[in-house]
């Protein structure tokens, strides 16, 4: 690289992979146009059971492995990475500095049995997760099965939306709803309504009553603070369901058929599904992008990528561009034609058409991206590959890759976040 050329960015990149059983982190450290790879030592694994393996919470200030201990909830920090800690799924308050992780429960029943017995899974809430002083605040028992989340707050167009936190439950069929607000003691990380979103009309079986569990099979859930409402999507019925955050009433219910999950635009004013068709061309996937006007209450921009299926998405600090990443789905015959380590990047900007400005061909797939941020603008774009182990470095301004960093052997899971970062 011509030293003119060069990256004036000094950052701190870390990098987790693994294979869902075992995993190890590295530190890319780039600095005077040079870019140096280090790896945590790694504790051997434990033998617990699923269930009381560490939990990573993330990183200090100064390298160091802050971990859960899902029995005795105690953080703890050490220099060493244990080998099988669970890296949790992670939603992040917007609003806070508390990060909500994921308990899915076991597969056969959905249940979290340590924490809910057979009542359950839960979400456990983690405060200052990248600094030594990382705090456990609690563990609250929700619905079963697969979860997200999304969080409600006041904006200036709806000022009377309180700090709520939703939580989507797969395998009930429902969305808990838990006090986020650390000023309402009496509410604060407990449940607080759980809204039942079984429509029986939909049902194959059962006598129409409104049960739980039920195929409403909650995947998609995003907050609009330009409408103030909260958008879930019911795969199981093809609807998509808006929820009144003032009193978690359901208040519309849309048509929504063929998408698997729903993201909002940082604005707020378009709330996204995404989706796949697997079954009208036996050689294709085709991914489907439909766009929601919060306002109009219409769909106003449909788009078709052939050989493509979505998996993350990511947008960057001015809302200006989005970034999906792709996956492997379908048949055999259909994955020989996927494009399964292509970026993506959208011009928000031409909303509600879904104007593509950059296909970008990694080698394999995205793990995650990472986004370095100056003055409230993306610079320096990272992408964890993870099959190849390595890291590409996309500028947020011209969308291309300005270098690809070899970090550690590959694996089939990764992700990359930022852990420092200054102009030199």
């Amino acid at each position: 690289m011509n030293p003119a050329d060069r990256n004036p960015m000094k950052y701190t990149l870390a990098y987790y992979t693994g294979n869902r059983k075992t995993g190890r982190i590295a530190i890319v450290d780039h600095a005077n146009g040079e870019t140096q790879v280090s790896h945590l030592a790694i504790e051997p694994e434990s033998n617990l059971e699923k269930e009381c393996k560490p939990v990573f919470v993330g990183l200090t200030e100064g390298r160091e492995v802050i971990l859960l201990d899902p029995v005795s909830k105690e953080i703890r920090v050490q220099p060493s990475f244990p080998e099988d800690a669970f890296p949790a799924h992670i939603y992040s308050d917007p609003n806070s500095s508390r990060d909500w992780f994921m308990n899915d429960g076991d597969k056969e029943t959905g249940n979290d049995r340590l924490n809910c017995g057979d009542q359950g899974s839960s979400v456990s809430v983690v405060a200052d997760t990248s600094s030594s002083a990382a705090a456990y605040l609690g563990t609250i028992c929700v619905g079963r099965g697969h979860h997200q989340a999304a969080f409600t707050y006041p904006s200036d167009s709806a000022p009377q939306v309180p700090h709520t936190a939703y939580i989507s439950n797969l395998k009930d069929g429902t969305i808990s709803v838990i006090g986020n607000d650390p000023r309402q003691a009496g509410d604060y990380l407990k449940v607080v309504a759980t809204i039942n979103l079984c429509e029986p009309e939909k049902e194959k079986e059962g006598d129409g009553s409104v049960a739980v569990p039920n195929n409403a099979f909650p995947h998609g859930l995003v907050y609009s603070p330009l409408s103030g409402k909260v958008y879930n999507l019911n795969n199981g019925y093809g609807t998509m369901v808006l929820i009144d955050p003032l009193n978690h009433a359901i208040v519309e219910r849309h048509d929504f058929k063929g998408h698997s999950n729903l993201f909002v635009t940082p604005d707020g004013r378009y709330v996204i599904g995404r989706g796949a068709d697997r079954k009208s061309d036996p050689r294709h996937v085709i991914a489907r992008l439909s766009v929601f006007d919060v306002l109009s209450g219409e769909t106003p921009g449909r788009t078709e990528l052939r050989d493509i299926y979505i998996s993350k998405y990511y947008f960057n600090a001015q809302g200006s561009k989005l970034y999906l990443t792709t996956g492997k789905s379908g048949t055999p015959e259909q994955q020989k034609n996927l494009k399964t380590d292509a970026l993506l990047i959208f011009d928000l900007t031409a909303l509600p058409e879904m104007k593509l400005i950059k296909e970008h061909r990694l080698g394999c797939s995205s793990g995650s991206l990472a986004f370095l941020n100056e003055d409230g603008r993306t610079s320096l774009v990272f992408s964890s590959n993870s099959e190849q182990g390595t890291v590409s470095v996309i500028d947020g301004e011209s969308d291309e890759i300005v270098e690809t960093l070899a970090v550690t052997e590959g694996a089939s899971h990764s992700r990359a976040w930022l852990l420092s970062s200054h102009r030199e």
